[in-house]
């Protein structure tokens, strides 16, 4: 990518954000934000609990991400976040206008699949359904790209880094 944009990696639970993320900073050589790091514990706990969050929830936890995305403008960087609704989005692009998103969009089997032998997340698989009811795939409008997850995370990220050098252009 030519110019250094922030790039939010977003996509239902498993589907890799956590592992792309850094290796698409890594490849661009920006640094890497995790989003559950931004998640106040009341979040962690709920999630953990199998309780899904709400946008009330959410909103401290999108505007620390914003923060962070608008402290990185015109340096760029990477941060993992679900964004599953447009308002997210919306509200991402609010704190960090010329923030881009690399939706990994995948099969429900196959990330069910990789959900249940990850070790050490709070996420549990139960959650899974209700990560794809609420997502909001990106819009004509928004500016990213969707790269399916099919592959090694190399691979991935290699077609990741791809698709955004093509959006930049």
């Amino acid at each position: 990518m030519t110019t250094p944009h922030v790039v939010v990696v977003m996509g239902v639970a498993g589907t890799g954000k956590t592992t792309i993320g850094p290796l698409l900073a890594d490849r661009l050589g920006v640094p890497y934000a995790e989003a559950d790091d931004f998640h106040p514990e009341a979040n962690i706990a709920k999630m953990s609990a199998g309780t899904p969050l709400t946008d009330e929830d959410r909103r401290p936890w999108l505007d620390a991400i914003g923060a962070w995305a608008h402290g990185r403008a015109g340096l760029g960087g990477v941060v993992s976040c679900s964004a599953l609704k447009r308002d997210y989005r919306d509200r991402l692009r609010a704190a960090a206008p010329d923030v881009v998103f690399l939706h990994l969009t995948g099969d429900r089997e196959l990330i069910e699949d990789r959900m249940a032998h990850r070790k050490g997340h709070f996420m549990p698989t139960a959650l899974l359904d209700s990560q794809f009811a609420t997502l909001q795939p990106l819009q004509e409008d928004e500016s990213g790209v969707a790269v399916d997850v099919i592959g090694t995370p190399d691979e991935i990220t290699g077609r990741a880094v791809t698709a955004l050098d093509g959006l930049a252009r």
